[in-house]
């Protein structure tokens, strides 16, 4: 049963243990720095990985066992070529079997820092400070690392669990709205699979979410967190092909995986895509008789009301269905998504080949 707390009263400390998934989950404010320092104190060598973005904001101090490595992060590091710069830079600086990584930024660095210590030395322990919404709520929690190929998105790829996650909320003050509204898509999609008095909550106090209010943000993270982990524990490798399965969280992500391969990962960011998708998925199950039109109205509302995405135009040309041919979860020649038949619930959907899909998304 999913554990409800009152994040009005929250203290400054949360943690998430998870001992299936040998993971933890630390909500703190203000604690990038002590949380490297207890690292560093319990490690022989530490490799900080971090978004050069965001290296003069953490005040981090200097110890003798801490290396720091900045990467000037985006999708486009989530390559063969990015793991090797990585990896290269990592054993230049003799890492050895008793080193663990810490990465400190966004999504993109996480996935390809993930990757690299799941490989690297055939296994590293590896820490995530995610810096970003998106990255609090979605691909730090769950243990999926990975790069992209010309093919597709996260097409090389490990599940291996961080030690611990650090979630701090006040790094979020230095994020544009663009970066708070990618995260948010990713919060709105926990709420449609799964949860729907989480998404009549959103839908009374996402402006407070928006304006940074502290126990909104608390909340609506921890609701995040606790949905993706229902399905990670119930199906960590995504075997399952049921209403439990990890898939079940890839919703928006079929269409919205096929728009950032088709335009290289650079007209979108992940979120803004994630949330074409959603609405075009949304579309999708209404047209298979699936979800209301009461339903697909009040969901597209929602994302006009917070200026998400709803469209773009690649999603009626043909070639985007061979990208949709590339996606991890395709069997049998069809085309596997994750729908919803109502919000708050979601389903695995495995009965559309490629001349079905375009003509449904000729349709809708």
């Amino acid at each position: 049963m999913k554990l409800k707390i009152n994040l009005d009263h929250m203290q400054s400390e949360f943690i998430i243990k998870n001992k299936k998934l040998a993971t933890s989950i630390l909500i703190k404010k203000n604690y990038i720095a002590n949380f490297i320092k207890e690292i560093a104190k319990k490690n022989e060598l530490v490799f900080c990985v971090i978004d050069s973005k965001i290296k003069t904001n953490l005040n981090i101090s200097k110890q003798k066992n801490l290396k720091f490595i900045y990467i000037k992060c985006g999708e486009t590091i989530k390559t063969i070529d990015g793991y090797r710069i990585l990896t290269d830079k990592l054993i230049k600086n003799n890492i050895n079997r008793k080193s663990v990584i810490i990465a400190i930024g966004g999504g993109t660095l996480g996935d390809l820092t993930g990757f690299v210590a799941s490989t690297l030395l055939r296994g590293l322990n590896f820490y995530l400070i995610p810096t970003t919404l998106l990255a609090q709520v979605d691909s730090s929690i769950g243990g999926k690392n990975g790069i992209n190929t010309f093919y597709g998105k996260n097409l090389l790829g490990t599940f291996y669990q961080p030690k611990k996650v650090l979630i701090d909320i006040a790094i979020l003050n230095s994020l544009p709205k663009k970066e708070i509204k990618a995260g948010y898509a990713e919060i709105i999609k926990h709420a449609l699979i799964k949860d729907y008095s989480f998404f009549c909550w959103l839908e009374e106090n996402s402006s407070k979410l928006f304006k940074l209010n502290k126990s909104v943000l608390e909340k609506a993270i921890y609701e995040s967190i606790m949905i993706k982990l229902f399905y990670v524990k119930n199906d960590e490798k995504e075997f399952l092909s049921n209403k439990n399965s990890r898939a079940m969280l890839n919703f928006g992500h079929t269409i919205g995986h096929a728009i950032e391969s088709y335009y290289k990962y650079r007209k979108f960011n992940h979120g803004e895509a994630i949330a074409v998708g959603m609405v075009t998925e949304a579309k999708i199950s209404n047209y298979l008789g699936l979800l209301s039109n009461n339903e697909l109205e009040r969901i597209i509302k929602h994302f006009k009301k917070y200026e998400l995405k709803i469209y773009d135009k690649v999603l009626n040309n043909k070639i985007l269905i061979e990208f949709l041919s590339k996606d991890k979860k395709n069997s049998l020649n069809n085309i596997n998504f994750s729908l919803i038949n109502k919000i708050g619930s979601s389903i695995f959907y495995k009965k559309l080949n490629k001349n079905k899909i375009y003509k449904i998304l000729q349709n809708i």
